[in-house]
């Protein structure tokens, strides 16, 4: 089932109301760091993402290293070949309301 792409008008939207998250991959997705005070709370944190990702069935794209998690949203079935969906802009949402 293909999930309805954003517009480019609705992902300028987005940017503007989550202005720590970043265009990537042309368009098609968006990404932010986090820089925590140490491994046991980046781990913590990626812990809530993974419960709201298991909620709400959209998994991020992430890596760590330490302190360090870079998170990446898209959607996989949006549109012809993925992109963004209104998905990624409610799982952006849910994460920036756990900092």
């Amino acid at each position: 089932m293909t999930v309805p792409e954003l517009t480019p008008e609705e992902i300028a939207e987005l940017l503007k109301a989550h202005p720590d998250w970043a265009s990537a991959r042309e368009g098609k997705a968006i990404t932010r760091t986090f820089q925590f005070k140490d491994f046991s709370e980046a781990w913590g944190f990626m812990s809530r993402v993974a419960l709201l990702a298991e909620t709400q069935d959209h998994h991020p794209e992430w890596f760590n290293v330490y302190a360090k998690v870079e998170v990446t949203l898209t959607t996989h079935d949006a549109g012809q070949s993925g992109g963004l969906s209104q998905r990624d802009v409610v799982m952006a949402q849910a994460i920036d309301t756990l900092l």
